[in-house]
């Protein structure tokens, strides 16, 4: 089969490796009829190389058909249309009994220290092949895939696979609703999610902060406040401001490790990326540090007693934080992978109304073959063309 392989930092190509097959009764064969290159996948494109091999296959964000199932797997046949959670829970251990899907036990990366495996993300997450892909064996088949009706086309429901619940849980986190006000900060792919999340649950007001022109327009389309983070001086000053001087209730940092604003800190990810790879692993865990603008722009603009809630994802092991401000404000943090079949019933639903609530079936700014899949992924890093969102077509 064709599938997009990482070949080093800064190079991914699509080459032909082995079908999978079923290696556990509780496995399954997927053939991805759509597939999603996401925020997260740069980290490994440029970021996280120590932790990868040349030709692992890539991609988290998947959905299809049913091909194959394991004996031990009686909620799924062949022909079924599902899509797949990013994350690999099992359902029957104890964090899965306690929604903590993302923390199951059963596929804990326990030598690495780390939670559930995760599909294409590096040995840090168990090496488990991606989406990115013609086909992918799924394990767990019996809990993570999500069985979906026939109607409405592919990217009705491929957002389940990640970045939706990632937003939804993102702004529930942020424990705001009718007469409050949220700051998004970064409105790639997840932040323009976590805005229409928001509006869907009633949030009074909704400020969106970027500095990319496509996205900042987008989000005005949806009746969202912006602002411009190349025409402000102090974004946290400006959200206060905009707020009577006290800071939004809460706040989602929607972008991460590859926040803009500290070209010291790129240079030393940059160069810890490009060690050796036992010298890079060691140099990440034990002086890695992020980008941190946006976090500490997060925690400097939330109101006292407010709530910052991360749905961009951290890498670093040495990151300084404002422990003084934070317990000052007496803030709240919540942060994590998404647990996404928490929330998997809810967004199958919302997905499912004809009017199409959340905007999923035009959402995608580019639609590709799998075949273009390189040339895509450097589009959406340079965020060149207007891409906000690509979908692969296997």
């Amino acid at each position: 089969m064709r599938a997009l392989t990482w070949q080093g930092l800064g190079d991914v190509r699509v080459e032909s490796v082995p079908d999978p097959v079923i290696q556990h009764p509780k496995d399954a064969i997927v053939r991805v009829t759509s597939t999603a290159i996401c925020g997260s996948d740069l980290h490994l494109y440029g970021v996280l190389g120590p932790y990868l091999s040349p030709g692992d296959v890539l991609g988290h964000e998947f959905m299809g058909i049913v091909e194959e199932v394991g004996e031990q797997v009686t909620n799924l046949k062949p022909g079924d249309r599902v899509v797949v959670p990013f994350t690999i829970g099992c359902g029957e251990c104890w964090m899965c009994d306690r929604g903590l899907y993302a923390q199951c036990e059963t596929t804990q990366v326990k030598s690495k220290n780390k939670g559930a495996m995760l599909f294409g993300f590096s040995s840090l997450y168990g090496s488990v092949p991606g989406g990115q892909a013609e086909m992918v064996r799924v394990p767990h088949a019996d809990f993570g895939p999500v069985k979906l009706p026939e109607t409405y086309s592919d990217e009705r429901f491929l957002y389940l696979s990640d970045i939706l619940p990632t937003a939804w849980q993102g702004v529930k986190w942020a424990n705001v609703g009718p007469g409050d006000t949220l700051a998004v900060i970064g409105l790639g792919p997840v932040g323009q999610m976590a805005v229409r999340s928001a509006k869907h649950m009633g949030v009074d007001r909704i400020i969106g902060v970027d500095l990319v022109d496509e996205r900042l327009e987008l989000a005005q389309s949806w009746g969202v406040e912006t602002v411009d983070r190349r025409t402000v001086k102090d974004i946290a000053a400006t959200l206060q401001e905009m707020t009577d001087g006290r800071g939004p209730e809460g706040v989602v940092d929607a972008v991460g490790m590859e926040a803009h604003g500290n070209p010291i800190s790129e240079k030393i990810i940059a160069g810890a990326a490009r060690l050796p790879k036992p010298l890079g692993r060691a140099a990440i865990e034990n002086v890695g540090i992020d980008r941190l603008e946006v976090l500490h722009t997060a925690i400097n603009a939330v109101r006292r007693g407010g709530t910052v809630s991360l749905s961009g994802v951290y890498g670093g092991m040495a990151d300084p934080m404002p422990l003084m401000t934070m317990f000052d404000k007496g803030i709240t943090m919540r942060m994590g992978q998404c647990h996404v079949k928490q929330w998997t019933d809810d967004l199958l639903a919302i997905a499912s109304e004809p009017d199409d609530t959340l905007g999923l079936d035009h959402f995608a700014t580019h639609r590709v073959s799998l075949e273009d899949a390189p040339e895509a992924y450097k589009m959406f890093q340079e965020k060149s063309d207007g891409c906000i969102k690509v979908v692969l077509k296997p």
